[in-house]
């Protein structure tokens, strides 16, 4: 239970236009007025690192108050937020309705909104945020190649850490040339009878998202026939652009609104030809259902597309609640170490991969409601790599005392950081373990 305030937290509308918003003198009397509540509560020291970073730096000032602490800190304090959410949904009693009226992610959203526009990015930065150019370049097979042996090169990663800043220890997605729109392009077909319920249609339209077309098919692949096992009709956005998550990390939302403006309509019109929308990676669906309502209120399109995007996990528990999922598994399981991602637990849905992977027979999910650290690009920074291997480590020591057979997280991302750091466990997918539970 939240102190402060009995009721349910309450999220405004992102006025990202508004002279308010991008007045940096305004942006300055907001970040000391919440720093300052921040240092007193200090509820959040161990999320993030922006909030021991604020805390030590005001222990450490010549008054040990906010006053005295050098403003540069808190630029360092807005660039290690990641926009996570966890301290809004989980951690700060004074969230909207309360009066302090504080909303960290937010503030930090505005904050580097207003140094993206004042400053531009890094080589770096745009090119990590560029998800679909970086994945299309990439994605050339003869380019792709060249990539990822780069990325698995001990050489090649010095020279690339060296020249780009991205860090030589940290995993790098594999590039295919072969995409999951390519994989699942001669699939087709057309279900003998389709079975709505209450809240769901029956039909799905998979957004593939940038990592998973490009970097992980297989996963898309995985939920395309495990939805077609539980007769659900199911098919791929016709066409689609990155959900603009990374851009949002990185304060452009110019680049947000375009990748918008090109991506309702389309997920609209799929919506209203019967058809419910589905997204393998968390940061997507949350976008949809959370940041683009807050970012275009008025938008009737961004608002019937977060009332009808769901986790893959959460629409098939629907299912499920309903009587229309499959329960006859081929293969158990056993011991699952299962780290839940943060984009996935602020959608307050409850654990629904959990949920349903406890139903196979001889299968117990054990999770791990910890930050795996990896946080979009965060943890492929050189500069940020370390700080966030060690927000994962409390992941990694829980999922080897688990001693599991498999280790699996929603974000794959997360999965690859936490594994990466280990000789212990390998990074599996909850989708591919209930398509393996299925035998399909």
């Amino acid at each position: 239970m939240r102190e402060g305030s009995l009721e349910a937290p309450t999220r405004h509308p992102v006025d990202w236009k508004s002279e308010e918003f991008n007045n940096e003198a305004s942006l300055y009397t907001e970040l000391e007025r919440v720093f300052d509540i921040c240092h007193g509560c200090r509820r959040c020291f161990n999320l993030c690192n922006s909030f021991p970073l604020l805390f030590d730096a005001v222990d450490e000032s010549e008054s040990g108050e906010l006053d005295t602490v050098p403003k540069e800190v808190y630029w360092d304090v807005v660039d290690n937020c990641y926009l996570c959410d966890m301290c809004y949904m989980s951690k700060c009693p004074y969230v909207p309705p309360h009066e302090f009226n504080i909303d960290f992610p937010h503030l930090m959203l505005r904050a580097k909104h207003q140094k993206f526009n004042k400053k531009g990015a890094s080589v770096r930065d745009k090119m990590l945020s560029a998800t679909d150019t970086l994945g299309s370049i990439a994605g050339i097979p003869v380019i792709s190649g060249i990539v990822n042996a780069t990325n698995n090169s001990k050489l090649g990663r010095k020279l690339v850490q060296s020249m780009l800043g991205i860090d030589e220890h940290a995993p790098l997605p594999k590039f295919h040339s072969k995409t999951a729109r390519q994989l699942l392009a001669k699939e087709s077909y057309k279900l003998a009878k389709i079975t709505p319920t209450e809240l769901t249609t029956g039909k799905v339209a998979i957004f593939t998202t940038c990592y998973g077309n490009k970097n992980h098919p297989t996963m898309v692949e995985d939920v395309y026939k495990v939805f077609l096992h539980n007769q659900i009709e199911v098919k791929l956005i016709t066409q689609e652009k990155c959900c603009g998550m990374p851009k949002l990390e990185l304060g452009d939302l110019k680049s947000v609104e375009k990748f918008m403006e090109y991506n309702a309509p389309i997920l609209a019109q799929a919506i209203d030809e019967g058809w419910d929308i589905v997204a393998p990676i968390p940061s997507c669906v949350l976008m949809f259902k959370q940041e683009l309502p807050l970012l275009f209120p008025q938008n009737k399109l961004v608002n019937k597309i977060a009332s009808k995007i769901f986790d893959p996990f959460e629409y098939l528990m629907k299912r499920h609640d309903a009587g229309q999922l499959s329960t006859n598994f081929k293969t158990t399981l056993g011991k699952i170490s299962y780290q839940v991602p943060c984009h996935l637990r602020v959608q307050n849905m409850g654990l629904k991969s959990r949920d349903l992977l406890n139903l196979i027979p001889d299968t117990q999910v054990q999770p791990i409601e910890r930050c795996s650290g990896h946080n979009g690009t965060y943890a492929v920074k050189k500069e940020f790599a370390e700080i966030s291997r060690k927000i994962g480590r409390p992941v990694l020591r829980q999922a080897e005392s688990h001693e599991a057979d498999h280790f699996a997280s929603d974000c794959p991302m997360a999965s690859e950081h936490i594994a990466a750091m280990s000789d212990k466990i390998e990074a599996s997918h909850p989708m591919s373990l209930l398509r393996k539970a299925y035998g399909i």
